[in-house]
């Protein structure tokens, strides 16, 4: 932090305003956090506003451009900042019902080519194409990502963990071949 610093106070009063920022988000996000427990022990309605306060997407903003591109991340920047507290929370309660159901199917024991993965392989595919505001979702792409589900822990853990992963990589396999190729 100090070294090539001309003035060790200012460089040091700027890295100090930044870890206080970051102490803030945190701060938030932590309260967020209590009151989203409190409200659901109680029963009582959450507004989006408490439960989104503090939670920051740009955290992934350098990981998405090295993968996906720079207008990828903007556009998908976008289109979060561009939608209401309701739409968020629609849409976040949307993918938990989707994993939720992934999770629930893999559990069962359904083939990735039966009927039931196929509605999910479906709703999968609607779901992607719904994010950042409408979007192209080739045979590449819907295949890529369930790869990537796989070989991922952050996303593999979403699907129940790898082997719920590797149900969700092959259902969105067999309805990609079935349908986007």
């Amino acid at each position: 932090m100090l070294e090539g610093a001309a003035d060790t106070v200012a460089a040091l009063r700027g890295h100090l305003e930044l870890l206080l920022q970051e102490r803030d988000r945190l701060e938030r996000q932590i309260e967020s956090v209590l009151t989203t427990i409190t409200k659901t022990e109680r029963g009582e309605e959450l507004m989006a506003s408490e439960m989104f306060n503090g939670f920051d997407h740009t955290q992934y903003k350098e990981e998405v451009e090295q993968r996906w591109g720079k207008e990828a991340y903007a556009k998908g920047d976008q289109w979060w900042r561009g939608m209401s507290d309701d739409a968020r929370t629609a849409w976040q309660e949307q993918t938990r019902t989707l994993m939720r159901d992934w999770i629930a199917a893999a559990e069962a024991g359904s083939a990735p080519d039966s009927d039931e993965a196929q509605v999910l392989a479906q709703r999968q595919f609607d779901w992607l194409a719904g994010a950042n505001g409408g979007q192209d979702v080739s045979y590449g792409y819907f295949t890529g990502l369930g790869a990537m589900y796989v070989a991922d822990p952050r996303f593999s853990a979403n699907y129940g963990g790898e082997a719920g992963a590797a149900f969700v990589r092959d259902a969105m396999q067999v309805y990609a071949d079935r349908n986007l190729a």
